[in-house]
């Protein structure tokens, strides 16, 4: 019999919906209502779910998923029967302060959920430093990272571009851990409980801060970066980046760092990024978590990072995040 425990999906977006999806019951995809999981995210898309279920865009066909629980806010929450043992934040990282803010002002950290454990499923860097306001033991917080292509396509509707394994911190606990991986097994997925977490961190950090800023300002897809142009730019993001990391206890080869670069971007040649999806709807980017993250370290260990820096400059002032404009 399968381990079951009870999950938020706190900012079910396009990554946080199909994280519904995996970690459903099995059984509860076959028609009934998903009771294990529920979502809380904007009130357009909750209610499209609500009246028509969740459709999963599979390589394979679309799945359609009825879930029984479906929040806007933390007061929805608070008046349902859902009692989450396990909430996984996957909101944007400039989001992070008012998520903070809403659990501190509903009181459930000291009522529902005062035992619940956090996952912060989320891109960029910084963002157990900004949930550390909440005071929390430090056993009930943990990030993770994911590697998987899903798209917003629209309310009611996420749709997935690419297979990626899901990494989060080993101190999950062995129910928790068997309850993750056996429900992302069933559905073909992959994660794994990885103890140098933080090597994984920086391992995505250093794809971050190339694919997605240059997409972003360039607006075309993850193939751009193989551009035989921006050669001299994605080598000297790198050898910055790596500079960097090497002061933080993070030490890599640069040439095998640009492989791995040039490795993802073919491989998601054809894969719109998160930050060049947000540039094309108009919404602020993520930039400060990635590329602006390593600006301030670099600054905290007085290096030079100036390709970084331009790249930071360019998105901030084509997406109106420039606060002098």
């Amino acid at each position: 019999m399968n381990e079951m425990a009870y999950v938020l999906i706190y900012g079910a977006g396009a990554i946080g919906s199909f994280m519904g999806y995996l970690l459903s019951d099995a059984l509860d995809l076959i028609g009934s209502k998903i009771e294990n999981v529920a979502l809380l995210g904007r009130k357009s898309h909750m209610n499209r779910i609500k009246n028509f279920g969740l459709q999963i865009c599979l390589p394979e066909g679309i799945k359609l998923l009825k879930f029984k629980h479906c929040f806007s806010d933390l007061d929805d929450l608070k008046t349902s029967d859902f009692c989450p043992e396990i909430i996984i934040v996957c909101v944007k990282t400039y989001s992070l302060p008012g998520v903070c803010d809403e659990l501190k002002k509903s009181g459930l950290l000291q009522g529902r959920l005062k035992n619940a454990l956090f996952i912060l499923l989320m891109n960029g860097m910084g963002n157990r430093e900004v949930f550390d306001e909440l005071d929390l033991a430090d056993s009930r917080v943990l990030e993770g990272i994911t590697s998987l292509g899903v798209k917003f396509s629209d309310d009611g509707m996420v749709e997935l571009k690419g297979k990626g394994k899901t990494i989060l911190e080993e101190k999950i606990g062995e129910y928790n851990k068997k309850f993750m991986r056996d429900r992302f097994l069933e559905k073909g997925f992959e994660m794994e409980f990885a103890p140098d977490f933080k090597e994984h961190q920086y391992s995505k950090l250093f794809v971050n801060s190339v694919i997605n800023p240059i997409t972003a300002i360039t607006r075309r897809k993850n193939g751009v970066v193989l551009s035989s142009v921006l050669k001299n730019t994605v080598e000297s993001v790198v050898r910055e980046v790596v500079n960097v990391a090497a002061k933080e206890g993070i030490t890599r080869d640069e040439k095998s760092v640009i492989e791995v670069v040039y490795s993802v971007a073919e491989k998601t040649f054809g894969n719109t990024s998160s930050m060049l999806q947000d540039v094309l709807k108009g919404r602020m980017t993520e930039i400060e978590s990635i590329n602006g993250y390593i600006i301030r370290l670099a600054k905290k260990h007085n290096i030079e990072v100036p390709v970084n820096e331009a790249l930071y400059g360019l998105v901030k002032s084509a997406t109106g995040e420039d606060p002098t404009e």
